[in-house]
């Protein structure tokens, strides 16, 4: 039982250890994806449309949006005057917009 844990274990390993690193968010690509998408609203990290709705940290938490997956599925799927970008946006790419911003957020916006 010990060497087929063992070899289940370094089969596991073997296989994390090739991990394509593009499957992981590229937050450098999600900032030229929000600046072609998103900053009309948002610049700044700011809301120009529902201004207390930020996407600052302190905003985003308030509004139980400081998550990946709650800010995926809006840009995603939109909400109220927030158009859905679902069609226009790859996964990997809603992916890497919701990196650079909780990278973002927890950087003050760099202020």
């Amino acid at each position: 039982m010990k060497q087929i844990l063992l070899v289940w274990v370094a089969a596991l390993w073997s296989l994390l250890a090739f991990v394509h690193p593009a499957w992981a968010a590229d937050a450098g690509h999600g900032k030229q994806i929000f600046k072609a998408n998103c900053v009309a609203c948002h610049a700044g990290g700011n809301n120009s449309v529902v201004r207390a709705k930020t996407l600052k940290k302190e905003a985003l938490q308030e509004y139980n949006m400081y998550d990946a997956g709650a800010i995926a599925y809006q840009v995603t799927n939109g909400k109220n005057a927030m158009p859905a970008f679902g069609k226009r946006l790859q996964p990997q790419d809603v992916e890497d917009v919701v990196a650079y911003v909780l990278t973002q957020a927890d950087n003050n916006w760099g202020k």
